[in-house]
């Protein structure tokens, strides 16, 4: 398993450093949408939300906008399994990610504070604009806490799978390889691929 483990960063580690340039954190207030979408038409807010994901998959997503209520709202069908929303964080940098079924498990699982996601095979999510995590002392933080700070980062991709640093000798921060565990140590450990989504060819 460990030379399956290493095998999968090493591929990972190339496609990385060819291309390079969820999800990050916990936390995003309920009942509220992304100050950056103020203003924003739902047209507008569909355009920013498929700007996470690479052309064949955005053309082919369905779109989630919030209500008034703060819940997600389908306004847009898709057909390949992918779902795009214009932020995740609430912060005034919109942050939006398209992320598959499993994904979407995942993030339901981390909002609820459930013990641990409940996807049963690993999940993609893309965030071609970036996204934002906290940190404090010299570790990456699951919400934020006093004397944190907050780090913006680059386009990005995430595998949602259990990943630990201990049996995959896989870093826990950012670095130049682009590749690291977020959250490590905890049920809700992914991989951090920095690499612009909109780099990645289609494998059709």
């Amino acid at each position: 398993m460990l030379l399956v483990i290493r095998s999968l960063f090493i591929a990972v580690l190339c496609v990385s450093l060819n291309g390079a340039s969820l999800a990050g954190e916990k936390g995003r207030a309920k009942g509220e949408t992304g100050r950056g979408l103020l203003g924003m038409s739902q047209e507008q807010q569909i355009k920013l939300a498929i700007s996470a994901a690479p052309p064949h998959i955005a053309k082919e997503a369905s779109v989630k906008l919030a209500g008034e209520d703060g819940k997600l709202i389908e306004v847009r069908k898709g057909t390949n399994g992918f779902s795009c929303v214009p932020t995740v964080n609430n912060r005034p940098d919109p942050d939006p990610m398209c992320f598959d079924a499993a994904v979407g498990q995942w993030v339901d699982a981390l909002q609820a504070d459930a013990p641990k996601p409940t996807n049963a095979v690993p999940g993609i999510s893309y965030m071609a604009r970036g996204g934002f995590h906290w940190e404090k002392d010299g570790k990456v933080l699951m919400k934020q806490e006093p004397g944190a700070k907050l780090v913006k980062e680059p386009a990005h991709w995430m595998l949602m799978w259990p990943f630990e640093s201990k049996t995959s000798g896989l870093p826990t921060l950012p670095n130049q390889s682009g590749v690291w565990i977020m959250f490590d140590g905890t049920p809700y450990a992914h991989l951090m691929v920095y690499q612009d989504p909109m780099n990645m060819k289609d494998r059709k």
